[in-house]
């Protein structure tokens, strides 16, 4: 003959009946969470996370790369930038369930403090000692690093970088990144565009720091 297992109540519940099976199943589950190391068990208990949004890639992409394409853009061959206020932008890239996307590129480019791009388009105007664009490749912790500017505004436009992942010959994300706070964010057009989760991800605050100002703008893309 089988006994079966008394109903337990949990306790500060009114009504909530345990049942044997509910019992076993919630074991294995906490026995499963408890094996899982520490940094893997927040990322499988939590939805997926949101790509980050895409944003055109604007008329000023390099048409060629400059030969000094680091991640540090206030220094261009023997050339320093001195204008604007310097900045740290930095992050990391992840894949939709939190894990670093190992061997991510990612490239930024910007205007210089008179609002020029190393680019055609803006009949070479821009300043040589601003090296403009930047590209690095991430480690397996899929963080990146660069050197560059509090962005800079130009006519009809608000301060941004412009932002783009590639994975191999996959490119994964082209965006924009904004300035929490910059009052021209409300008369962009695209920035206007956006609806509230797609600003709250793209708009980062850049904030004083020991070397310039802080910027950290994490990247989720499709791997």
């Amino acid at each position: 003959m089988t006994t079966s297992l008394p109903e337990r109540r949990v306790p500060g519940a009114a009504s909530a009946p345990v049942s044997r099976r509910g019992l076993l199943t919630r074991g294995s589950a906490a026995a499963a969470s408890l094996a899982l190391p520490a940094w893997i068990g927040p990322a499988l208990a939590a939805t997926a996370l949101r790509p980050t949004p895409s944003q055109t890639e604007g008329p000023f992409y390099p048409l060629q790369l400059p030969a000094d394409h680091d991640a540090d853009l206030l220094n261009t061959g023997t050339l320093r930038y001195t204008r604007g206020t310097p900045a740290w932008v930095e992050g990391i890239v992840t894949d939709t369930r939190g894990t670093p996307v190992s061997g991510a590129v990612v490239e930024i480019w910007q205007c210089d403090e008179d609002g020029r791009y190393h680019h055609p388009g803006d009949r070479g105007r821009a300043d040589p000692a601003f090296q403009g664009f930047g590209r690095m490749e991430v480690g397996r912790d899929g963080r990146y690093r660069f050197r560059t500017l509090r962005p800079a505004p130009y006519s009809g436009r608000t301060p941004h970088i412009h932002f783009k992942v590639r994975l191999d010959r996959q490119e994964l994300l082209t965006t924009q990144l904004y300035v929490e706070g910059d009052p021209g964010n409300t008369r962009d057009f695209l920035w206007r565009r956006l609806n509230e989760s797609d600003r709250a991800a793209l708009t980062v605050p850049f904030v004083p720091g020991s070397d310039g100002l802080q910027a950290r703008f994490p990247i989720v893309v499709q791997a």
